[in-house]
C-alpha cells in the first residue's frame, strides 16, 4: 500500500444550478470531499481509520454508555489536519480534529456515539505508541480500514427537502430547465427534481461542511446547547462513496469501478452506519468556542 493518496477529481456537474436558478446562488456552500482510499497513514497524516496523533499522557477515551463488561475503548474514525482540509475551520489555535466512536450502536437512535477532540498538533511531542483496542465490537463495519485522504473542494446546494415550497415547484418545472438550455437525462425527463437531488445538490461520501444528506427524515434543525445557535454540518460519515442514484459524483479516476457495479468498490473504508445510512456530525458555528459540544444525526 502507498502512503501517497492519489488525486480524485469530481466530474463537472451536468448543469450549473446558479445559472438555471439564480435564486439558489446565495445558498451555495463549499464542501470538501475527503475521498478516503486504502493506504498506510501515520499519526502525522490526515486519515480515516488511521493512527491518531494522541498525547501519551492523555487518557484514551472510552464509552461511558457501554454497560457490558469492562469499559470499552473508542475506535479512531477520522483525523483531519487543517492544512489538508481547507473547510475545516478549527476553533481557536487548534489545527487538528480527531473523531472517535464506540463500535456499538446505542439506543434509542441505534448509532455509534462519537467523541470529538480539537488540538494543536505542534503541542503533541510525545505520541501514544500503542492505543488500546476495543474489547468487543458489535459490527466489523465500525472498524474503518486505514485510509489516506485526497481532499477536494466542491460546491453544494441544499437538499430538495430544505427548499421552500415555491422553490421546489420551480425545480420540478421541466420548462424552467428547458428554457435554460439544459437537456434532462432520459430517466429524469418527467422528474427534474430528481435530477437536481441526485446530480446537482449534495455530494455523497465522506466530506467536511456542505449540506446535509436528508432523506431518512425531513430536515431536523440542530441547535447548540451552549449558545442556542443553529449548528452547521461538520463531518459526514457515509456508508458508501456513491450509489446507483448518484454515481455521477464518482471521481473521474474511479469511473471504471462504477461500471463494475460492485458494492465494495464504492465503500473503500468498509464503514456501514446504522443499516447503510449516514452519520452527520454538527458543530457550533462560533468557531472561537471550544467548549460547546457537537451533536450528530443519522440520515
Amino acid at each position: 500500500m502507498t502512503r501517497i493518496p492519489a488525486t480524485r477529481t469530481t466530474p463537472a456537474r451536468p448543469a450549473d444550478v446558479a445559472a438555471v436558478f439564480p435564486e439558489l446562488a446565495a445558498l451555495a456552500r463549499p464542501a470538501v470531499r475527503l475521498h478516503p482510499r486504502p493506504g498506510e497513514p501515520t499519526a502525522h497524516d490526515s486519515s480515516v481509520g488511521g493512527p491518531l496523533l494522541w498525547p501519551a499522557r492523555q487518557p484514551w477515551p472510552t464509552c461511558e454508555l457501554w454497560h457490558e463488561g469492562p469499559v470499552n475503548p473508542l475506535v479512531p474514525v477520522a483525523q483531519l489536519y487543517a492544512r489538508d482540509v481547507p473547510g475545516l475551520r478549527p476553533p481557536g489555535r487548534n489545527d487538528l480534529l480527531q473523531v472517535l466512536w464506540c463500535p456499538f450502536e446505542h439506543p434509542p437512535e441505534f448509532k455509534p456515539p462519537t467523541q470529538l477532540f480539537w488540538r494543536v498538533a505542534a503541542e503533541v511531542t510525545d505520541v501514544l505508541a500503542a492505543p488500546p483496542e476495543p474489547y468487543e465490537v458489535e459490527y466489523e463495519e465500525y472498524l474503518p480500514r486505514p485510509c489516506l485522504l485526497a481532499p477536494e473542494e466542491v460546491t453544494e446546494y441544499p437538499n430538495l427537502l430544505e427548499l421552500d415550497e415555491e422553490t421546489r415547484r420551480r425545480v420540478s418545472d421541466r420548462a424552467r430547465w428547458e428554457a435554460a438550455g439544459v437537456e434532462l437525462p432520459g430517466e429524469y425527463a418527467d422528474h427534474p427534481a430528481g435530477f437536481y437531488g441526485d446530480a446537482l445538490s449534495v455530494a455523497p461520501g465522506w466530506k467536511v461542511g456542505g449540506w446535509a444528506p436528508w432523506g431518512l427524515t425531513d430536515p431536523v434543525p440542530r441547535f447548540c446547547v451552549g449558545c442556542g445557535a443553529a449548528m452547521v454540518p461538520l463531518l459526514t460519515v457515509p456508508s458508501d462513496e456513491w450509489s446507483a442514484n448518484n454515481s455521477g459524483w464518482a471521481p473521474e479516476e474511479d469511473r471504471h469501478l462504477v461500471a463494475r457495479r460492485r458494492r465494495g468498490d464504492a465503500n473503500p473504508t468498509g464503514v456501514v452506519v446504522s443499516r447503510s445510512n449516514h452519520l452527520q456530525l454538527y458543530a457550533c458555528p462560533d468557531q472561537a468556542v471550544t467548549g460547546h459540544p457537537h451533536t450528530d444525526l443519522v440520515q
